[in-house]
């Protein structure tokens, strides 16, 4: 899991800012009686306790395979990855909807609404600061491809959870201002309420998207298409390889890929013979491509093997 550092480096971010973030705007809340500040403020302490569970998450994905888990840990990180964005929901957009609804049924007027302003200022600034790390890492993952296919073929959930947590708190402390400022020039409190309620919706939406990308790799998600060729490739190159069929993979970490080789060996090779085809392309891909941490092999003729590929195709259609 050694490829984590930049990962690590925008949770340590996150987590320092929001931790500071969500004090300030629990005194300003207290000091206000802002409705929409204490959900800014639940929602900070949400992130903060989030950052928290990705860097734990890390931790025991980076774990060693054992008798329990001959695999790998890998997966834990997409298991707390699900939790953050269960958290995000629960707790973040549900405690936003019932301030609101509490404030909008039992209006209060704002008071010292000028501290709100200031809090809500550093809140964007620090926020903001936080933003830039996740986008400037992400952008390296992401390459060529659109944000919304990055995303979605992303195996590495710490740096855009952490990216659309930021995002969504951005345009929560948007809403919050506005809120803020509207009860206060139409002298209408419940209008501070309403924008709890804005922050909730923005939350759900933000903590459906995010589980739904969780339960993908949770499940098991193939390596991508590159990987694929690439392993074929260095497996056709062995001159006891008649054909490399294919490959199935499935990713249990970001960095950890058990692959499935269907192969068609010479035929005149003997036993000793395809054992050291075997031996030599492991040792290959294991310099190569250390992200395969797991490798299967099956002699397979090309017939059997596409039979068995055209089967998983029409069952995934």
């Amino acid at each position: 899991m050694a490829g984590h550092g930049g990962s690590r480096t925008v949770i340590y971010a996150a987590l320092a800012g929001n931790l500071a973030i969500a004090l300030t705007k629990f005194a300003a809340a207290f000091f206000t009686g802002s409705s929409a500040m204490l959900s800014e403020g639940v929602h900070s302490l949400v992130d903060t306790g989030n950052g928290g569970l990705l860097l734990y998450g890390m931790h025991r994905a980076a774990r060693p395979a054992d008798s329990s888990h001959p695999l790998g840990h890998g997966r834990e990180l997409y298991f707390w990855s699900f939790i953050v964005a269960l958290l995000v929901f629960a707790l973040g957009a549900g405690v936003s909807f019932y301030e609101g609804i509490i404030h909008i049924m039992a209006p209060e007027p704002v008071a010292n609404a000028k501290v709100n302003y200031i809090v809500l200022g550093l809140s964007f600034v620090f926020e903001g600061s936080s933003w830039l790390v996740a986008l400037k890492e992400f952008r390296k993952q992401k390459g060529k491809l659109s944000w919304l296919q990055a995303v979605q073929s992303s195996k590495d959930p710490s740096v855009y959870t952490v990216l659309f947590e930021d995002s969504a708190a951005l345009l929560g402390l948007v809403v919050a201002f506005a809120g803020i400022l509207a009860a206060e020039i139409f002298e209408m409190p419940e209008l501070d309420g309403a924008a709890s309620i804005g922050i909730a919706l923005i939350l759900g939406t933000t903590a459906i998207f995010l589980a739904r990308e969780s339960k993908g790799l949770l499940i098991g998600e193939p390596a991508s298409p590159e990987v694929q060729r690439k392993v074929l490739a260095i497996v056709q190159q062995d001159p006891a390889v008649q054909r490399a069929n294919g490959v199935l993979t499935v990713h249990m970490g970001p960095e950890e890929i058990v692959a499935g080789l269907s192969i068609e060996f010479e035929d005149h090779l003997s036993a000793p013979e395809i054992e050291a085809c075997v031996e030599r392309i492991e040792a290959r891909l294991k310099k190569e491509m250390p992200e395969i941490s797991r490798l299967f092999v099956k002699p397979q003729t090309s017939g059997t093997w596409e039979k068995r590929r055209k089967l998983i195709e029409s069952a995934s259609g």
